[in-house]
């Protein structure tokens, strides 16, 4: 049977709203998420009809999208919003997600690659593109499926990255736009790909109308890959970047034009200010302040191990710290939550322990009875991430490269004293924090090291002053209204 159209308003994502687990006697339970494509959605209203389509992740997930077939899931699991979850095979779903998204797009658009051994496009390579391709035909179906005529439909992030092509094909009526929540790598490195993968790549987001990123750097990048591997042109307003170059406003390819976006995701400041103040935050602020101890400055970093945190050499540059400064030891302690992320490939397992292990060392090289230099968490503990950000003298924000970073962002906000921001160039909340921040690049362990000494050397008054202008460039463009800018763009 049919599914009938009754979208105005589609998101597709990989991820959705809700995930399940599946009990041993067969029931199911759901558990809602956060994050900024909820508080986005939620924006519009109950009214408007807007479908979200994304994929089932585990086997929970699958029990409740085949339970509800080719109709939403209930909408009490969803709290209200209508989803529609797609049940993918399970070895065409990890083929698509960790053989081609998180295994080579992020890697690509993250710079991660070791070059002299990887990557290696063999014939597994082949099979795992070929997924990719039926896991955004998929999507497309079912967004076909789901959308009256002429709706306005946003697609998220590199997981998609066919989708708006896929979908101008079966339905060309509609108002299709991408937004990709990573970087953009430069011309160069994005030619790792296989040429016909790279072209697919970048015809599949130009089959949409619109094209938006986080930051005008990542949209550049985007626009001069398409030049380069297309010989796409490239429209170009007149206000320059300030370096002999104009932003490039749109990609015309084909007898096609997809105007090009910028959206700076921002902090949800009144989430963050009042979750911030609830109980459990208050427990475990009493706790880390015990264990940090009395008198002691703190440097906090929160991330998941994700090799493009920077972790390693975010612990290599407070070693450094302790080594050349030994007036600090003692005198301050690094709280840094690294929660395990993608533990399924060994790439990331091996980083983890990585992690530990530098720790471990830092702890044994400097540590003394009444002090612990490092202190590790690697549990995954919101509140606690949250009290964290309210008793940070530094926050440590250094990735080799990142399309936004929202804990840059969220500190500020929560931060009780003012909190000194040490901030690699490469996130993009650079372009908007960078003013006010210790700008660092993260491959310099030595500048790091000094900008954590000048960050904790920083006077009271200061910290709070730039901690104040940090706050309101953090949430000029909060989720709600970072989605409907969207929205009204397409």
């Amino acid at each position: 049977m049919a599914v009938p159209r009754t979208a105005p308003i589609l998101v597709a994502s990989n991820r959705g709203p809700v995930s399940y687990t599946l009990g041993e006697d067969g029931s199911l339970t759901a558990r809602r998420g956060g994050g900024g494509l909820v508080s986005g959605l939620s924006a519009i209203g109950p009214d408007a009809n807007a479908v979200w389509v994304c994929a089932a992740l585990g086997e929970g997930d699958r029990a409740a999208a085949r339970r509800a077939g080719d109709s939403h899931l209930n909408p009490g699991d969803t709290g209200g919003q209508q989803v529609r979850m797609l049940d993918i095979a399970p070895d065409v779903f990890a083929a698509a997600y960790n053989g081609i998204a998180n295994s080579v797009l992020w890697f690509i658009h993250h710079l991660l690659y070791q070059t002299p051994v990887e990557p290696v496009f063999d014939a597994e390579f082949a099979d795992q593109w070929a997924a990719y391709e039926a896991y955004n035909a998929a999507f497309a179906d079912a967004l076909a499926e789901e959308a009256v005529d002429e709706a306005a439909v946003l697609v998220q992030d590199y997981h998609l990255a066919l989708v708006p092509a896929m979908l101008r094909e079966r339905r060309p009526d509609l108002r299709i736009g991408h937004f990709s929540h990573t970087p953009w790598a430069p011309p160069d490195y994005y030619r790792l790909l296989p040429d016909e993968v790279a072209a697919g790549v970048l015809r599949g987001i130009l089959g949409g109308d619109r094209a938006a990123f986080l930051t005008e750097r990542w949209a550049g990048a985007f626009a001069d890959c398409c030049a380069a591997v297309l010989g796409a042109e490239i429209v170009r307003d007149g206000d320059g970047d300030g370096n002999g170059d104009s932003a490039a406003t749109a990609v015309r390819f084909e007898g096609r034009e997809t105007r090009l976006g910028v959206h700076g995701l921002g902090a949800d400041a009144d989430f963050l200010r009042q979750r911030s103040r609830q109980a459990d935050v208050d427990e475990r602020l009493t706790s880390l302040r015990a264990q940090i101890g009395p008198g002691r400055k703190s440097i906090v970093r929160v991330d998941r191990t994700e090799l493009s945190k920077n972790i390693v050499r975010g612990l290599l540059a407070y070693r450094r710290l302790l080594e050349t400064h030994p007036e600090w030891r003692e005198r301050v302690v690094h709280v840094a939550f690294a929660y395990p992320s993608r533990q399924d490939l060994a790439v990331y397992r091996d980083y983890t322990e990585r992690v530990r292990r530098i720790a471990e060392e830092i702890n044994a090289e400097y540590g003394t009875e009444g002090w612990t230099p490092v202190a590790l968490h690697v549990k995954d503990d919101f509140a606690r991430s949250l009290a964290a950000y309210r008793l940070a003298d530094v926050a440590l924000v250094n990735p080799i490269r990142d399309g936004m970073n929202l804990v840059a962002k969220e500190v500020p906000v929560v931060s009780e004293r003012g909190c000194a921001l040490v901030l690699s160039r490469e996130a993009g909340a650079y372009a908007e924090l960078g003013d006010d921040a210790l700008v660092v690049n993260p491959y310099d362990v030595e500048a790091t090291a000094r900008a954590l000494d000048a960050a904790l050397r920083m006077s009271d008054g200061e910290r709070a002053d730039r901690t104040k202008r940090l706050a309101a460039a953090a949430t000029a463009l909060p989720p709600q209204a970072w989605f409907l800018a969207q929205l009204r763009a397409l």
